[in-house]
């Protein structure tokens, strides 16, 4: 068997396509291998009907699978043929997809060792490749990925922000709560760019199937769910809740312990921890400390405890149980005098509804933040992006759970 045999076999080439020649630079580490077309008529990549060859493009050349450590180039002037119906078109290369340098092989090798990476500049350096082409293979894996994604119903969406740059620039994440999955992403945390993202990421028929959204209680957020998915239920995210009692009580602690300090009382100071922990994750080392100071008469122990008496409310398995309880809760709450906890408790009564609606669809923004957890740790590999279009990319790339490859 001849060598030009032998790659056509390797590489799949077949009649029209011929390996007219394989040129092995040893010094250069490189295998090059010219293919021709031999036919006179091609398809047309739009219509797939037969037409009459037209001329020759100007000689390409794609990057493909290295041959044992020897880096691999193709090189093929593509035809281009006449279609009656749709004029001079170039024949699609069967190794490449258009507009691609890559081989779909080298692709598909590429796309998992950058799924395998701690960081895009450690893939480039395996693959041997710059940083744009890394970039452009993510871009065009993204793309075939969004494109195969089905329409299947989505029940449960997160709605989520996530800061891109200083600033407060943020993006807004949509998530299939279910699948784990982002959807997508745009920039921006305004009602316009909410709303703009409910429609460029779900089809009218998944809008349509929507039953509930958890999201904070962001007002646009609500607003381009009311708007986009009337149907659907908003269920305030309790993770979101907890963070807003946990600074209430942070705020009444800050402002107690400038107070006792100028009067010479330490009591507080290094307490910070203790107070945003819940009681049963105090550490043993410390509970001695912190049982004195919450049964003590500080403000700081009454702000603590009416955010851990905020917890039950969750656990309830009645709608109705659970109005009862969180009214009796804002009521202690509104008459604390603590008031950072008021505005915290005005808050959740002005939100009563969205929180209610738990007790009808168990769902939370747990998986929305693990998400954004792994989307910064894809933004501090990358050492930040430059571009909003470059941070989408990568993270549909390593969240979005699309099928990619060539």
């Amino acid at each position: 068997m001849q060598i030009e045999d032998h790659y056509a076999l390797l590489l799949g080439v077949k009649t029209p396509w011929e390996i007219s020649s394989v040129d092995l630079n040893m010094a250069g580490n490189r295998v090059d291998i010219e293919i021709e077309y031999t036919d006179t008529t091609g398809v047309c990549p739009e219509c797939g009907a037969a037409c009459s060859k037209h001329d020759d493009r100007e000689r390409r050349t794609w990057r493909h699978l290295d041959t044992m450590q020897f880096s691999t180039y193709l090189h093929a002037q593509l035809p281009r043929i006449k279609c009656p119906c749709h004029g001079v078109k170039t024949v699609t290369a069967p190794w490449a997809t258009k507009n691609s340098r890559f081989t779909l092989l080298f692709e598909s090798f590429a796309i998992r060792v950058i799924q395998a990476s701690r960081s895009i500049e450690e893939a480039r350096k395996l693959l041997k490749l710059n940083w744009h082409q890394v970039e452009a293979i993510k871009r065009r894996a993204v793309e075939r990925g969004l494109a195969r994604r089905d329409s299947m119903a989505i029940e449960y969406l997160g709605i989520d922000e996530k800061q891109f740059r200083s600033g407060h620039r943020y993006i807004t994440n949509l998530v299939d709560l279910k699948q784990g999955r982002v959807l997508d992403v745009v920039e921006d945390r305004k009602e316009d760019a909410c709303k703009a993202l409910l429609l460029q990421a779900l089809t009218k028929e998944q809008r349509e199937e929507v039953t509930a959204v958890a999201l904070d209680m962001w007002k646009a957020y609500a607003n381009a769910v009311k708007t986009i998915l009337p149907q659907a239920m908003i269920v305030h995210d309790r993770f979101h809740i907890s963070q807003h009692l946990n600074q209430a009580v942070d705020q009444v602690r800050r402002a107690e312990n400038k107070q006792l300090a100028s009067e010479g009382d330490t009591r507080l100071k290094g307490t910070k921890h203790f107070w945003l922990y819940n009681n049963e994750n105090v550490k043993e080392s410390c509970s001695d400390q912190f049982d004195r100071l919450k049964g003590s008469n500080l403000k700081v122990a009454r702000a603590w405890a009416l955010k851990e008496h905020f917890r039950p409310f969750w656990d309830y398995r009645s709608k109705g149980w659970a109005k009862r309880y969180f009214e009796r809760w804002y009521s202690w709450g509104i008459r604390s005098r603590l008031e950072p906890v008021k505005k915290v408790a005005r808050m959740l009564k002005a939100h009563e509804e969205g929180l209610l609606n738990y007790f009808d669809h168990r769902i939370s923004n747990a998986v929305a933040e693990g998400l954004n957890s792994r989307i910064q740790t894809v933004k501090s590999n990358a050492r930040g992006y430059r571009s909003f279009e470059g941070f989408r990319t990568s993270i549909l790339f390593y969240c979005g759970k699309l099928d990619m490859l060539p």
